[in-house]
Order: C-alpha cells, then structure tokens, then sequence
C-alpha cells in the first residue's frame, strides 16, 4: 500500500478530547486521517455525504478524553456503544490484521469492549472484559511525564528498539490495571503481549511516582495475542514534535507509534 492511500479514522464522540492532536500526527506523516463520529458509522440521520464504513479506513483509533463523561466508568458507555453497533465489523477488522489503537480513555475502552487483553484471535471480543482499569492507587487524577521501558514489539511500536525507554506523558485518574486472578498476567507475560512497563530514570521497575498509577507489574501497555489492538495509558500524540521534550530533534518519542503503523500498513497491505 502506498502512503497516500492509507486512511486512519480517530473516532470521537461527546467527551473526547484528544481526537484533533491525533489525527494530526498521522497527517503529517503523509496519510488520509479524520476524526469521525461514532454515529457516522450507523446512523441514517447523517446525511449520505458524511456516512462512513469501518472497512473505509485501514487503522482505528480510539483517542483520549472522558467519553460520556467517564460515567459509569471511565470507557464503559462509548465500549457499549461500540459493540451494540459495530461489534460485527470490529472483530471482521481486527481479525483481518487491521490495526486498533487505544490510548488512555482508549484504553480503557478496549478493555471494556473486550478486545483487550484479547487471548482468543478468532474471537478478537470477549464476551465480558477479562481485566480492568481502576482508580489510581494515589485517588488522584496523575498528569505528569511518564518514563517506558520497551519490552515487546507489536504493529504500533516494531520500529521501536526493544529495551528502549521513551517518554510519554500520562493524565488520567483511572489507569491502574488490574486482574483477577494471577492467570490472565502469567498469559500476558508468555504470550509477550506486555508492551510497556514503568521505569524510573535508572530504568528500574519503581512505585510511584513512577508508575503513576499502580499498575500491577507496572503495566503501561499491552497489545492482543496477534499484536495488531494495542492499548496504553500514557499519549504517545503529546510527544509527537521534538519542542514537546525541550529537545531540537524534529520528532519526540511519540511520533514512533504513528510511524510504526505506518510502516505496517505499508508493508502488509
């Protein structure tokens, strides 16, 4: 696939916050990106010019903010939202290699849709969700830089050197994953889903406030079993420009998991 033919779609709804800053990351990497509303995929009130199809686009992402207001939890209506009409196409996506990004309100959105931790690949969305992400140990909204240590590679970061750590700032008051039992962790672990873990500036696993949030196993990230959905609390999208780290290079940090993709779809579409 040439570079001018991949199209991403940030999808928003009420709440969401983060969808402009993204879209303009892919933009200035080369590719057709837009924001659209989640009704534009359903909804006959839309006028015909503005309808959309997922399968128009070759990437989803799920951007930051508080959907719905974080009612409920943080993610739950725009996930159920989400599976009550487009739960079909979704798992067609995502099935087919198709990349999905969730980051922070993303996130959490993924894990409440069940298509994190995402074990099963014939079957990309669980029935109900096998994880979760709570309220921050500290029982305080965190906004602060976060340092990441790169521990397995997936669609959104294989052109990022595994062992590398990056800087990706965090906000959010519900990012502390959590389990249920010790199984769904070990699976994670064997099955190199774990993308980024916490680090301190020596580049050690650290509690607060380094892992600002608690997270077991300092989780940051994960992505699913075929690699291809990829969930993380910190904004790759705020650190996309060099100037955005006090730093003279063109790009920061982030701009690598927007080039990764890029280079993903390009190669296998």
């Amino acid at each position: 696939m040439e570079l001018e033919e991949i199209r991403v779609a940030v999808l928003r709804i009420e709440g969401t916050n983060c969808e402009e800053e993204t879209v303009k990351a892919f933009k200035n990497l080369g590719v057709n990106a837009e924001a659209v509303h989640l009704k534009q995929f359903y909804s006959d009130t839309i006028k015909e010019s503005e309808q959309r199809s997922l399968f128009d686009y070759h990437c989803l992402v799920i951007p930051g903010g508080f959907s719905a207001g974080d009612y409920v939890r943080a993610g739950a209506i725009l996930s159920a939202r989400l599976k009550s009409v487009l739960r079909r196409d979704l798992e067609i996506f995502i099935r087919e290699g198709y990349p999905v990004l969730g980051i922070c309100n993303g996130f959490q959105v993924l894990v409440e849709l069940g298509a994190l931790p995402g074990f099963d690949e014939d079957k990309p969305i669980s029935e109900k969700p096998q994880m979760a992400l709570t309220v921050n140990e500290s029982a305080r909204f965190e906004c602060r830089p976060s340092l990441l240590k790169h521990e397995n590679k997936c669609v959104f970061t294989n052109l990022l050197d595994l062992g590398r750590i990056v800087m990706f700032p965090v906000a959010h008051a519900e990012g502390r994953v959590v389990f249920p039992n010790d199984e769904v962790l070990d699976r994670l672990v064997e099955n190199r889903q774990i993308v980024f873990r916490y680090v301190d500036e020596e580049g050690k696993y650290a509690g607060y406030p380094w892992n600002p949030n608690g997270s077991v196993f300092n989780i940051a990230g994960i992505c699913n079993v075929k690699g291809n959905v990829f969930g993380l609390m910190p904004h790759p999208e705020r650190v996309f420009w060099g100037y955005q780290q006090g730093r003279d290079d063109v790009y920061g940090d982030g701009a690598i998991v927007f080039k990764s993709v890029i280079d993903y779809l390009k190669k296998n579409f």
